[in-house]
């Protein structure tokens, strides 16, 4: 049970640190998610799950910031049950497999400008986690899908919300985002 708390509780940390992070390098990304959630909580005394379904936009930077940095790159290994050829890569009955979503986030068979943090990419989009959109699987997929991932979704949205919410963020004595 420990270890499914502090699985969860670091990996959502790191993509929340990745977020601000990635924002803060795109003032118009930081911006647009900064108004929005002073809109949505406008005069509110304190951030909370109540109005958290309205902010479309961060959840858009969630969405791309587990695209473009997912918390575990490298999935947890499995076993192939069943000799089978995947690309003309012979994979042998037994053999470890571990997937590098990493790599499949930054495919630029699968994204257009995939180094590039564009949360306006998944606008009017079907690719979600919970689906078998296989080139997106920050949370791993099928039937050994994070079992968090609901809940991670959740808590990183309402943890960024707070921040842009009620902070202003900018880099110290005119720092500029390309240093």
């Amino acid at each position: 049970m420990q270890d499914i708390f502090g699985a969860g509780g670091e990996t959502s940390a790191t993509t929340i640190d990745w977020a601000m992070a990635e924002m803060m390098k795109n003032p118009k990304v930081m911006k647009k998610a900064e108004a929005e959630v002073r809109e949505v909580f406008n005069m509110k005394v304190r951030v909370d799950e109540n109005c958290i379904n309205e902010i479309k936009y961060l959840k858009l930077v969630v969405k791309e910031t587990l695209r473009l940095l997912p918390p575990i790159p490298l999935l947890l290994p499995r076993e192939c049950g069943q000799t089978c050829e995947i690309h003309g890569y012979l994979i042998p009955a037994k053999s470890k497999v571990i997937v590098n979503a990493w790599a499949i986030g930054r495919d630029p068979n699968y994204w257009t400008e995939p180094e590039r943090i564009y949360p306006e990419r998944f606008i009017d989009s079907t690719i979600d986690y919970k689906q078998s959109n296989f080139e997106y699987i920050p949370f791993g997929v099928g039937r050994r899908i994070c079992p968090g991932s609901t809940f991670a979704s959740r808590i990183i949205e309402l943890a960024l919300a707070k921040l842009l919410y009620h902070f202003d963020w900018k880099f110290p004595n005119g720092m500029i985002s390309e240093e």
